[in-house]
């Protein structure tokens, strides 16, 4: 009798980061719950994957969303055996002159649902003795960023908060892990409006695929912390080494236009 695959769910899967971890996880042979607002997205993403695909319309920032996506598990009949927390945005500009409703939200999404999702599947995970979470933060986690101050803050947490999780979790059979990428060619810089900022350089920036690529194989080895590239590896050293004093007018000088 065959075994059945793992299901695999994966939040903001519409584009960039989220649509290449769908790919780079369909071809591994898992099956796939894919979570995001665009389900027109979803859809063609889906008739491409050549594996057992479920999609799902869902803003996970209104109340009730993560109701409604344990409620679609529990429909399939089918555990979830890793969840990707991969939905998350960012707005960049000065925190005094921003629009309120986008610093909470980012708040809601990035950190809210995440920790939302978490607790309502690891449980699961731990009683199995199987599975894992992988958590997207960023290079941006490891130090504070002027110019995007809740962006920043935001991935710091989901890195305090995965690395916790991975101690906690030790010796259970399950995986929690960290992947901090940096700048990444995907539409994430348009709708942040960090493109044009000096980070944002061709040089700087890694495709989506081989952002996911890095992720998942750093997953599978259970690692807690992957940071994607070395350059990224270079930065998140020294936002952990550099003082503030002399760290953050780097920082912000990077979020300023080309």
């Amino acid at each position: 009798m065959s075994t059945q695959r793992p299901l695999v769910l994966v939040t903001g899967a519409s584009a960039g980061i989220g649509e290449s971890f769908a790919r780079t996880i369909a071809a591994d042979g898992c099956d796939l719950l894919l979570v995001a607002r665009r389900v027109d997205r979803l859809e063609a993403l889906k008739a491409s994957l050549g594996v057992e695909t479920h999609v799902m319309a869902l803003d996970l920032t209104e109340a009730g969303a993560a109701d409604a996506l344990v409620a679609e598990t529990e429909r399939l009949g089918r555990p979830v055996d890793v969840l990707v927390n991969n939905a998350g945005f960012g707005k960049a500009g000065l925190f005094a002159g921003s629009d309120r409703a986008a610093q909470l939200g980012m708040i809601d999404l990035n950190v809210r649902a995440l920790v939302d999702l978490s607790h309502r599947f690891l449980p699961q995970m731990i009683s199995r003795g199987t599975g894992g979470i992988l958590n997207i933060a960023s290079t941006a986690a490891f130090q504070p960023g002027p110019g995007v101050a809740v962006y920043y803050a935001s991935k710091a947490f989901v890195l305090s908060f995965s690395e916790a999780l991975s101690e906690e979790t030790r010796g259970t059979g399950v995986t929690v892990s960290a992947l901090c990428p940096g700048p990444t060619r995907s539409e994430f810089g348009e709708i942040s409006g960090m493109a044009t900022h000096q980070v944002f350089r061709p040089a700087f920036m890694m495709t989506a695929d081989k952002v996911a690529e890095i992720g998942w194989k750093g997953f599978r080895a259970g690692k807690r912390v992957i940071v994607a590239g070395g350059l990224n590896r270079m930065s998140a050293a020294g936002g952990k080494m550099l003082p503030h004093r002399l760290l953050l007018p780097i920082v912000k000088r990077l979020q300023t236009e080309r």
